[in-house]
């Protein structure tokens, strides 16, 4: 049995859920092993507050400022702001950008290196880089990194899913505490759980 049933069978035992599942498209594991998750980092910081529209277009004319569209990291450190700035990156964002562009030559960023650490330990990792939070490296672990077990509670869109499904009427800390209770249940599939939620479009 394929692991995305194997997921899929343990998540509909959550009732709740099976409905999510049985009402929502069809989920199919995209995975592809060894992708770049330095460029990944750069697209998701770039894609942070703005639409998607937005991002692909600025970040595509970020990739177009170098030679071989690819903003190889000593190479991104030597850009000039105003040169930048034309690709229609904030200050800010190119602040963090650079951030990202340091970290890579001054530490390991590979996917074979990042497979050996545990998803918390990621997390670590990559937090003092500027204009990356929790959230950012959670997409990272579901989306690059294809970890299963991540339930990203910073996400608007899974968090009100969460409790609209589960009717859910608390703040704070009492609703994260609520939601990775019922979260704890989908272990260890919780990223399958999350992207239905993404996906799953309520009556």
């Amino acid at each position: 049995m394929a692991e995305i049933e194997k997921a899929i069978l343990h998540l509909k035992k959550d009732l709740v859920m099976k409905n999510i599942i049985e009402s929502t498209p069809e989920y199919k594991k995209d995975f592809e092993a060894g992708q770049d998750v330095y460029l990944a980092l750069l697209e998701s910081i770039c894609s942070q507050q703005i639409s998607v529209k937005a991002a692909d277009s600025i970040f595509k004319k970020f990739c177009d400022l170098f030679d071989d569209k690819y903003p190889h990291a000593d190479i991104l450190l030597n850009k000039t702001e105003e040169e930048l700035r034309s690709a229609g990156l904030s200050f800010q964002k190119i602040k963090y950008f650079k951030s990202v562009a340091d970290f890579k030559i001054n530490k390991k960023m590979d996917y074979g290196f990042l497979q050996t650490l545990d998803d918390e330990a990621v997390v670590q990792y990559f937090l003092p880089i500027a204009g990356v939070g929790r959230w950012t490296v959670e997409m990272l672990l579901i989306f690059v990194l294809k970890r299963e077990n991540i339930y990203p509670f910073d996400d608007l869109v899974v968090r009100q899913k969460t409790m609209k499904a589960y009717n859910i009427d608390l703040t704070g800390k009492l609703l994260k505490q609520k939601c990775m209770e019922i979260a704890s249940n989908w272990e260890p599939y919780r990223s399958v759980a999350s992207r239905y939620l993404w996906r799953w479009k309520p009556e």
